[in-house]
């Protein structure tokens, strides 16, 4: 039988975390007399409630859209007001302490137990006719900030800063310097740029450099970049090494993060989202979720059909585990050959509330991952968010993944991936919890 994994240490951990949760099981149990039940069911209760106000504020406008943030907003207060004059709210406090812990054990355990990746980065030549390509605008003037072009410079390369009152082909741009001769393309921009870029260098085997100059920089984080200075991932021109990652591809568009579709896809089409992204959500939600302009999409994931989808969400690899919602925002890898893939379907105030309670068990979300994607619509076209610049394609639309297609150069000291918390399965801590000790065989006695 092959052991679980984890040695001592993620042991520990597994048996900890059974133990905490037992000890919240037992608080609640003990304080049954004095309203243990109450305090399950009016959590359970101020969860929904504070869902479908949620999805009131969301759906609607004016006195329904006030009065769904005030229910959102009171729910859970009531329920605090309640445990406290109810005296519940000590059982209330253990228990949440206790679980925390449980989960937080779990969590430590079931990492250390994950098998480790074998990916690892390769030396890589210092290149000698780098050329990377510079937004002054992304990130709200980072280059500048940063002193990214004196810097690139310094190391050698050769800088192509973008002219904001001239908006350029930067695929083009890139194309010209591969037939100029470099043997280097990067970007300090945002993601966009980054995915154009990416796809020239993939196409012609180059390395490709990114720089944490846009705003949220997603593809630099999950590539264990250093965000807060842009200026550190230029080291990798005089100290580098290379790994491999996919490449995502939307109707023959590279894309490095996601390619969206539905409610997000029709709010960035709005000129005026860029300069009032939240006021300008707000103002169209209620039209695109539930009134005259709600769009419907099907979808077909490898060999599973996903009906009228009212978003829906195709990753470069998956940013959340089908397990749970919990990782949303990064993505444990790069290099999986798999498309991350999450549709959903609220149409009222009791789907939002089951989402609330289940997760991704709940029937209005469908998490998954795919190696193709088709993407259909009774329009000839459809708004596509790919990577967050708002476009428009013919239906079918069709996204794919080119497995190991970027060869990226990233610095020898960087800050690293962070490793996403896995779900918490309760079986596999068991397993873990209760595994037999290894025994190092014993040596031979010589007679």
């Amino acid at each position: 039988m092959t052991s679980p994994g984890g040695g001592p240490a993620g042991r520990a951990l597994a048996r900890c975390a059974l133990l905490a949760a037992v000890a919240a099981a037992v608080v609640l149990m003990v304080a049954l007399g004095a309203g243990g039940l109450i305090v399950l069911g009016a959590g359970l209760l101020g969860l929904i409630v504070c869902a479908v106000g949620g999805w009131w504020f969301l759906a609607h406008r004016g006195a329904v859209r006030l009065f769904g943030a005030l229910v959102a907003v009171a729910a859970p207060v009531g329920v605090l007001v309640l445990f406290t004059h109810g005296g519940l709210w000590l059982p209330t406090l253990a228990s949440t302490l206790c679980w925390s812990a449980a989960l937080a054990c779990g969590r430590s355990a079931l990492r250390r137990a994950r098998p480790r990746r074998s990916q690892r980065p390769v030396p890589a030549p210092r290149p000698r006719r780098a050329v990377i390509v510079m937004n002054p605008k992304s990130g709200d003037g980072k280059v500048g900030r940063f002193g990214l072009v004196e810097r690139a410079e310094e190391l050698g390369a050769r800088v192509i800063l973008l002219d904001p009152s001239a908006p350029a082909d930067v695929a083009e741009l890139a194309r010209q310097a591969v037939a100029e001769g470099a043997d280097l393309l990067g970007v300090a921009g945002g993601d966009g740029t980054q995915a154009l870029v990416a796809a020239v260098a993939a196409e012609h085997d180059l390395p490709f450099l990114v720089v944490s100059a846009g705003t949220r920089n997603h593809f630099a984080m999950d590539l264990g970049l250093d965000r807060s200075d842009p200026a550190r991932c230029l080291d990798a021109l005089s100290d580098g090494e290379e790994i491999r990652v996919d490449l995502g591809d939307v109707a023959g568009r590279a894309f490095v993060n996601t390619v969206s579709f539905g409610v997000y896809a029709d709010i960035v089409q709005s000129p005026e989202y860029r300069d009032a992204k939240t006021a300008t959500a707000l103002n169209l939600m209620p039209d695109l979720l539930a009134g005259d302009q709600a769009r419907r999409l099907d979808a077909r994931v490898d060999d599973t059909v996903l009906s009228s989808q009212q978003a829906l969400l195709v990753s470069n690899n998956p940013y959340v585990s089908p397990e749970e919602l919990g990782g949303a925002g990064r993505r444990a890898r790069l290099d999986g050959g798999e498309l991350g893939v999450l549709g959903m379907l609220v149409e009222g105030a009791v789907q939002a509330a089951d989402v609330a309670v289940r997760g991704t068990q709940a029937e209005g979300l469908s998490v998954m991952t795919a190696h193709r994607v088709e993407v259909t619509s009774d329009e000839d076209t459809i708004p596509v968010a790919v990577d967050g610049e708002a476009l428009r394609m013919p239906t079918p639309v069709v996204c794919s993944l080119r497995a190991g297609a970027l060869r990226v150069l990233v610095p020898r000291d960087r800050p690293g991936v962070a490793v996403p918390a896995p779900p918490v399965n309760w079986r596999r801590l068991v397993d873990l919890a209760f595994a037999p000790t290894e025994r190092k065989p014993a040596a031979e006695t010589r007679t």
